[in-house]
């Protein structure tokens, strides 16, 4: 089992940056895929980034050069680096973990706000 909680999320202008963590409870983290999901009012969750158990990234085309996701296998941690944001990317942020040999994502947090507004 593995339980993910999200923090870093909250109100920020135009062009600012935010940083979001995941922090994860359980063994064996260095073997899971770590993801960033979105989800907007009215929208379909969107898998934002993507970080392999190997630390190989990916990143949908509208944050690409914006967002770096990361991860401390040693904290237990994935991050998400939020620059340059801009009104679209206003939704609730979740992280989620799926093992080796999952197909789909297993494990979801609750999810953190991230409002872009001036």
């Amino acid at each position: 089992q593995v339980q993910l909680v999200e923090s870093g999320g909250g109100l920020v202008q135009p062009g600012g940056s935010l940083r979001l963590s995941c922090a994860a409870s359980g063994v064996g983290f260095n073997f899971y895929d770590m993801g960033w999901y979105r989800q907007a009012p009215g929208k379909q969750r969107e898998l934002v980034a993507f970080i392999s158990r190997l630390h190989i990234t990916n990143y949908a085309d509208s944050v690409k050069g914006r967002f770096t996701i990361s991860r401390d296998n040693a904290k237990n941690t994935v991050s998400l680096q939020m620059n340059n944001l801009k009104p679209e990317d206003t939704a609730v942020y979740s992280c989620a973990a799926r093992g080796p040999s999952a197909t789909t994502w297993t494990y979801w947090g609750q999810g953190t706000q991230v409002t872009v507004s001036s």
